[in-house]
């Protein structure tokens, strides 16, 4: 049995597949996020000490995986981490030069 379309039925389905597809592809839209770091890894990455991060996650004050005994974070979480930890400005300008006169 052989079925032929119409180049617009075909057109059709091509637009509802990806109608469907675009919602999973799009969780995935910075490969970046999906990067997990190991202990050097993520010491590199924040700057700080190995063990300044053994420290946090000593007391779970970070979020971190455990692969096999071994400390694994996911760059997407450490992202978010950190944004919690943000302190906004509260200080203008003129207020600091003031300070400093």
């Amino acid at each position: 049995m052989k079925t032929e379309l119409e180049p617009q039925d075909i057109e059709a389905i091509a637009q509802r597949v990806l109608e469907l597809l675009k919602p999973h592809l799009s969780n995935n839209a910075n490969p970046e996020d999906n990067v997990i770091f190991d202990v050097p890894g993520l010491s590199k990455y924040l700057n700080v000490s190995h063990k300044w991060i053994y420290e946090r996650t000593q007391f779970k004050e970070m979020p971190y995986l455990k692969v096999k005994g071994l400390l694994r974070f996911r760059k997407k979480d450490i992202n978010k981490w950190l944004a919690s930890h943000n302190v906004p400005a509260i200080n203008t300008p003129e207020r600091i030069l003031r300070a400093v006169k």
